[in-house]
């Protein structure tokens, strides 16, 4: 597959309607921006190694160290409404493929959410051009907005592990690994017998072998891609928003059924909720809710 780092200039152009100007100097300040005016510019904003200027032509320039972070998760969805930067076109894959990507592993509440995509070269063409990106870098509403583009453009498989379901498989599988490439393994399985591709690639997340064993034992053969910052890729990244909205859903859905907001992580806010619903459910209402097997159920169940 190719590169997923594009070659980078050492300054980014690109040519914007001049009504965004507004818009674009606004949410700069907002962002923390200083402004100046320099001769023939409309303005110029500096902050933590960006630079980036408006001309009066409708010329905006971008550079510094801090550039790229800036053009793919604000210029680019917000401003361009274009993923050049993102993905240029010389460096995207257009094989057919499925991506898969999970989320919720790291969350005490709420459910493991594993997310599969089928994409062909139109079909990724219309992910970039909807703005796919590693849900990790996005708000909750937009990734909550994208997943339903996503849903309506691909072939797509979504393994929901609830709580109480995911305590009982722990219970099986003993190890994080082996359950999460279980479930890897059963949306793989669901989309190839949906599209007939065999093509997938995953966020590496364990030694190869744990997915591939997975595959065995469901008799399901694959060429199969397993890389670190696989969300770089488009289908997989498709993929992790699909995960990250079915967690949203779910934990948001699990809050309702006991009356509390559930907060995402394991902070000490998590604690502190779990210690109230405790106090107000008792401690086998958490097993309806929570994965039991974290550290922070010992946080919650002691002074």
């Amino acid at each position: 597959m190719a590169s997923d780092k594009p070659y980078s200039a050492p300054c980014f152009v690109a040519t914007i309607d001049l009504a965004l100007a507004g818009k674009l100097r606004e949410e700069l300040v907002a962002q923390g921006f200083k402004i100046t005016t320099p001769q023939h510019t409309l303005f110029s904003a500096q902050k933590n190694g960006v630079s980036c200027t408006l001309y009066t032509s409708g010329k905006l320039t971008v550079q510094g160290k801090n550039k790229e972070e800036f053009i793919t998760y604000y210029l680019e969805p917000e401003i361009l409404q274009n993923f050049t930067f993102s993905y240029p076109e010389a460096n995207v894959d257009f094989t057919p493929r499925i991506g898969i990507d999970e989320a919720g592993k790291g969350d005490f509440f709420g459910p493991l959410c594993i997310g599969g995509v089928y994409a062909n070269e139109e079909q990724i063409r219309e992910l970039i051009k909807i703005g796919v990106r590693d849900s990790k870098k996005m708000s909750d509403p937009s990734v909550l907005k994208l997943s339903k583009k996503i849903r309506a453009i691909c072939q797509h498989s979504i393994v929901r592990i609830s709580p109480p379901k995911y305590n009982e498989l722990y219970e099986n599988f003993r190890n994080l690994n082996s359950l999460l490439a279980w479930g890897h393994a059963t949306a793989i399985t669901e989309l190839v017998n949906k599209t007939s591709c065999r093509e997938v690639i995953i966020d590496q997340f364990a030694s190869e072998h744990v997915v591939k064993n997975a595959l065995k034992r469901k008799a399901m053969e694959v060429h199969l891609s397993q890389r670190h910052g696989a969300e770089a890729d488009p289908v997989v990244a498709a993929a992790s928003i699909l995960a990250r909205a079915a967690f949203l859903e779910g934990l948001e859905q699990l809050g309702k059924t006991v009356a509390m907001e559930l907060p995402k992580g394991a902070s000490a806010k998590v604690v502190e909720t779990g210690k109230s619903l405790v106090s107000k459910y008792g401690e086998k209402a958490l097993a309806s809710v929570a994965k039991l097997h974290f550290k922070t159920k010992n946080d919650v169940l002691n002074d």
